[in-house]
């Protein structure tokens, strides 16, 4: 009589790989917005310095239309007080500097920093 050895995962090794799992999709799902939030951001800079004449706007101009296009996107992090626009040569320097905080779990949380620029100039984005 051959004996055959049984081969596959013991149920603690199946548990402890589920709980392991189910760690890192509650990391994603707390995580993950953040960023498709900072996307958002990147995108819509891109987006407006593409946009016909924006060198002929006024500061106050281009905040709009670039809080315009955060509204669409769903951008709540973002606010004035981040933005820094500084006028270079032809057209301007736009930089948004911010950072995220929300909770993790009970009492611990995570930051996010974030920093990113275009240079709004005459033919678009550089």
């Amino acid at each position: 009589m051959k004996h055959t050895r049984q081969r596959g995962i013991t149920l603690i090794g199946f548990l402890m790989i589920l709980i392991l799992a189910g760690f890192f999709a509650f990391l994603g799902m707390r995580l993950v917005p953040t960023y498709v939030e900072y996307y958002s951001v990147t995108r819509d800079m891109a987006g407006l310095a593409s946009e016909p004449g924006i060198t002929t706007m006024g500061p106050e101009k281009i905040r709009d239309l670039l809080f315009r296009r955060f509204y669409v996107s769903y951008v709540d992090s973002v606010k004035p007080q981040h933005i820094k626009l500084v006028q270079a040569g032809d057209g301007y320097d736009l930089r948004i500097t911010y950072e995220v905080r929300k909770e993790l779990i009970y009492n611990l949380d995570y930051v996010a920093k974030f920093d990113h620029s275009v240079e709004l100039r005459r033919g678009g984005a550089l």
